[in-house]
C-alpha cells in the first residue's frame, strides 16, 4: 500500500506562511499532477486561490505542462 503524499500540505504551509516565492519554486518541480490537483483543492478550501494569483497561475501552468504528452524522439 502506498502512503498518501504529504507534498501538498507542505506547500500549503509555505503559502500560508507568506513565502509564495518558495511555494512557486516547489510547484515548478511538483512530483505529479495528482499532487498539484490536491494542492489546488486545499487552496480552494482555504479560499487562497483568489488572494494568491501567482500561485493560481503556477499551478494551472504546471498541471498543463505535466498533463501534456512528452515530445521527444527515442535515441
Amino acid at each position: 500500500m502506498s502512503r498518501p503524499s504529504v507534498w501538498a500540505p507542505k506547500v500549503l504551509a509555505l503559502i500560508k506562511g507568506g513565502n509564495s516565492t518558495a511555494a512557486i519554486a516547489q510547484i515548478k518541480v511538483a512530483p505529479t499532477v495528482k499532487d498539484l490537483q490536491d494542492l489546488r483543492k486545499l487552496l480552494a478550501a482555504g479560499k487562497l486561490l483568489q488572494s494568491q494569483p501567482n500561485v493560481d497561475a503556477a499551478t494551472t501552468d504546471m498541471i498543463a505542462a505535466l498533463s501534456a504528452p512528452r515530445l521527444h524522439r527515442s535515441p
